[in-house]
């Protein structure tokens, strides 16, 4: 059954219309996708695979809802207060989620990675990261991927700052203005809110080399060394830094043939969601499955095997 025929399939299913009966239950009649907040990759994203999804599913109404990013939006699915969300993996590794019980959560597939942004005015005397000792800091949207990472690697170091919790945009506002001393934020790349401080007197990016080695020795699989590019952010030199792979996750008692046409759409219609935005057109089947702890959805699992790699 080719793609179009399938969707009108689910999108009558989610109608209800008479003589469309099948084993499997409905579609939704609506498919709720979390995001993130304001200044980040992910409402960007979600918002594009949103739109794609609103095309494959016709009759069924697909919508984003803003939320402070991955660990609430795990939350959300595991209350199934929606249907899919885009989280982080170093959240779900064991702190929300285990292999034993995956709190009904499974992964349609692996996205993209997010790169942590340690992100200062352009005269700060800070350095490294331990130079962040009693400073404003924005650890990013309560419940987000930002908070989770940030603390866990300012805990790891024993760095005590003065925290708080914003989304990135305001962050960044606030940043610019001298409200605060740093903002940390955990995000695909380029990310707009440091975008929008690119003007005539650039904040700086601060490297993270040894702080990188330090979390992926302390956690071994959810953390790699990487560097921004200084294509990323020009002027700005290129930083280094660690990423974390980035899932989009599904509830795992979502219809298996709704979530077969999500996979679908994710990993075809990448281009398209990469239009806006670069750092999904790394979104690819090769490593589509590489989705950790977590496990893949039925859907999901039933798209991979018919695809030839």
């Amino acid at each position: 059954m080719d793609l179009s025929r399938r969707a009108v399939l689910l999108a009558a299913l989610a109608a209800g219309v008479p003589g469309c009966t099948g084993g499997d239950p409905p579609a939704p009649a609506e498919l709720v996708l979390a995001t993130g907040p304001d200044g980040a990759v992910f409402r960007e994203i979600g918002a594009a695979l949103a739109s794609a999804l609103a095309d494959q599913l016709p009759e069924t109404r697909v919508v984003t809802r803003q939320t402070g990013a991955s660990v609430e939006n795990a939350r959300l699915l595991q209350e199934g207060q929606v249907h899919l969300g885009l989280s982080s993996l170093d959240p779900l590794a064991g702190a929300l989620l285990s292999a034993e019980d995956p709190g009904g959560i499974s992964a349609v597939g692996r996205l993209y990675d997010s790169f942590l942004h340690v992100v200062v005015p352009s005269g700060s005397p800070v350095r490294r990261l331990a130079d962040l000792a009693g400073l404003r800091v924005s650890l990013g949207p309560v419940e987000s991927g930002t908070e989770f990472t940030a603390t866990r690697l300012l805990d790891l170091l024993g760095v005590r700052v003065q925290a708080l919790r914003m989304a990135h945009a305001e962050a960044a506002r606030q940043l610019a203005a001298g409200s605060i001393d740093a903002l940390l934020a955990l995000t695909g790349i380029p990310t707009p809110a440091v975008s929008d401080l690119l003007g005539p007197t650039p904040p700086r990016l601060v490297d993270l080399p040894q702080e990188a080695e330090a979390l992926a020795d302390a956690y071994p699989g959810l953390y790699v060394p990487a560097t921004i590019p200084a294509t990323t952010y020009r002027p700005l030199p290129p930083c280094r830094t660690f990423a974390v792979p980035n899932l989009l996750l599904a509830r795992s008692a979502l219809d298996p043939a709704v979530v077969e046409v999500v996979t679908r759409t994710v990993f075809t219609e990448s281009a398209r969601i990469a239009a806006r935005h670069q750092e999904a057109s790394r979104i690819n089947v090769r490593t589509g499955i590489a989705t950790g702890q977590v496990p893949l959805h039925k859907g999901a699992e039933r798209w991979f095997r018919s695809v030839k790699r």
